[in-house]
C-alpha cells in the first residue's frame, strides 16, 4: 500500500500564531513552510500575557518551564493623578484578572524565541520574504513570493497580524473588517531615569494616559506607552498627533514625549479589532490577529493567537477535507474569540477612562483593590477547553490515518 502524500501548508507570519500552528501541523504530519517578511526572527517587544487556556497550549508544546523562567513577575502597578500624586498601588493580578502563579507575563521576544526554537528544525522558514499573489485552483494554491519564487501548496494560512497581507489579498481591504475602539497609542523604549524595577507606573487624566513599564531592574530601559482617546480615527501620521495631544500636560509626561521623539523603535497605531464574518475562503484561512485581533486593550491577543493556532491544527488533523476542517475550527473557536473581544468597547477601556466621571469611578475601584484584592480570573480567559492532542496514528495528515512508522492504519 502507498499513502497519500502529506499535505503542504504555507503559513504567512512567524510571530506567535504562525510558529505555534507550524509546531502542531508538523506534529500531525503536515509539510510546513513559514514565510516571514522580517529578515530574522524578531526579538524584543512589549510585555505580553499568556492566560487561561493559552497556558495549557504552551504546556503541551513543552515550553512552559522555559517561559516560567522568563516570567517578568511585575511587583506592582502604581496609578498617578494629573499632578503625579499616587492614587493607588495594587498587585498586578488584581488589575489584569490574572491567576497569580499560573498565568504568565513575558517579553514578546522571549515567547517568539521559545516558539521558533521549538519548531525551527522541523519546518522550512523563509525570512525576508512575503506573499505577493495567491491564485486558488481546485486542488492547490499557486503562490508568488515577493522575492520572485513561485510554489504551490495545498493550503495557505494567514498568521500575519492585524494588518494582514493575506487577508487583504483574499478577503478584501482592512477597513471592511476593522472596528476602531476610540484610542490611539505609541510605544517605545527609553532610559530608566526613574529607577523603576519590575513595576508599572501609569499617569492618567480624562482621555489620556502615560505609562512606564519596567520589566527589568533599575539599569534596564523602560517600555514607555502614550495612549489617548479620540472618537474618530485619525487621518495622517500619528507621531506628531501624539506629541501635540500630550503637549502641556503634567507630571513627567513632557519628558516622555521628548524620549519618543528620540526613540528609534516607536510603534504607533490605533486600537482596534478585526471582525470577520468567516475566517476562511477556499483553501485559505486566517488565524490570530489576522482573523480576530482583540486589541491590546483586552490583553488577550497573544492568548487568542496560541489557542486559535492549536484549534486550527487540530481541525486540519481530524478532517482531510479542508472545508470541513475550517468550518470545525471556526465553530469550536468563535465563541471563545467573541467573549474575549467583548472585554472592551469603544472608548470604554477600564485602564484608560475617556471622561472625568469614568476616571473617578476607576480610581475608586483601584482604591478598593488595595484593601480587598480581586482573586478570580476573568471567565473569558478560560472559556474554551482544548481537545486532547492527537497521537500520530489519529492525525489524518495525508488522508489516511498513519501509524508512528508512516504505515496506513485504515
Amino acid at each position: 500500500m502507498t499513502t497519500t502524500p502529506k499535505r503542504e501548508v504555507l503559513i504567512s507570519g512567524a510571530g506567535i500564531a504562525g510558529p505555534t500552528l507550524a509546531y502542531w501541523l508538523h506534529r500531525y504530519g503536515f509539510t510546513v513552510t513559514v514565510v516571514e517578511k522580517a529578515g530574522t526572527p524578531r526579538v524584543g517587544g512589549y510585555p505580553i500575557d499568556v492566560r487561561g487556556t493559552a497556558v495549557e497550549v504552551v504546556r503541551r508544546m513543552g515550553i512552559l518551564p522555559r517561559l516560567r523562567q522568563d516570567h517578568i513577575g511585575t511587583r506592582r502597578f502604581t496609578f498617578l493623578d494629573a499632578e503625579g500624586g499616587e492614587v493607588a498601588s495594587v498587585l498586578p493580578h488584581a488589575v489584569a484578572g490574572n491567576v497569580e502563579g499560573q498565568d504568565l507575563e513575558v517579553g514578546r521576544g522571549d515567547l517568539m524565541t521559545a516558539l521558533h526554537t521549538t519548531v525551527r528544525d522541523d519546518v522550512e522558514f523563509r525570512f525576508g520574504d512575503s506573499i505577493d499573489t495567491l491564485d486558488q485552483g481546485a486542488n492547490r494554491v499557486d503562490v508568488t513570493f515577493r522575492g520572485g519564487d513561485r510554489r504551490a501548496f495545498d493550503l495557505v494560512i494567514g498568521a500575519d497580524g492585524m494588518h494582514s497581507r493575506t487577508r487583504e489579498i483574499v478577503f478584501g481591504a482592512e477597513e471592511w473588517f476593522h472596528r476602531y475602539l476610540g484610542y490611539c497609542f505609541a510605544v517605545f523604549t527609553m532610559p530608566n531615569t526613574f529607577r523603576l524595577s519590575r513595576e508599572l507606573m501609569m499617569w492618567n487624566t480624562p482621555g489620556k494616559a502615560a505609562a512606564l513599564y519596567a520589566t527589568g531592574g533599575e539599569n534596564d530601559d523602560l517600555h514607555a506607552f502614550l495612549n489617548f482617546h479620540r472618537p474618530e480615527p485619525p487621518v495622517g501620521g500619528l507621531r506628531d498627533l501624539v506629541a501635540t495631544t500630550f503637549a502641556g500636560t503634567g507630571w513627567e509626561v513632557p519628558g516622555i514625549v521628548d524620549a519618543m521623539r528620540e526613540a528609534d523603535d516607536v510603534f504607533q497605531d490605533t486600537a482596534g479589532q478585526i471582525r470577520l464574518p468567516g475566517w476562511s475562503s477556499g483553501r485559505v484561512a486566517l488565524v490570530g490577529d489576522a482573523a480576530y485581533a482583540p486589541s491590546f486593550l483586552t490583553g488577550q491577543g497573544t492568548s487568542l493567537a496560541l489557542v486559535g493556532a492549536y484549534m486550527l491544527a487540530y481541525a486540519l488533523a481530524t478532517n482531510q477535507d479542508h472545508t470541513k476542517a475550517f468550518a470545525a475550527y471556526e465553530q469550536d473557536t468563535r465563541e471563545f474569540v467573541t467573549m474575549n473581544q467583548a472585554l472592551v468597547d469603544n472608548g470604554g477601556a477600564t485602564l484608560f477612562p475617556a471622561t472625568a466621571h469614568a476616571l473617578e469611578r476607576r480610581n475608586a475601584k483601584l482604591r478598593d483593590l488595595v484593601t480587598m484584592p480581586a482573586t478570580t480570573a476573568r471567565p473569558a480567559y478560560s472559556a474554551l477547553t482544548l481537545p486532547d492532542p492527537l497521537d500520530h496514528s489519529r492525525a489524518r495528515s495525508g488522508g489516511v490515518a498513519m501509524s508512528a512508522f508512516g504505515f496506513p492504519t485504515g
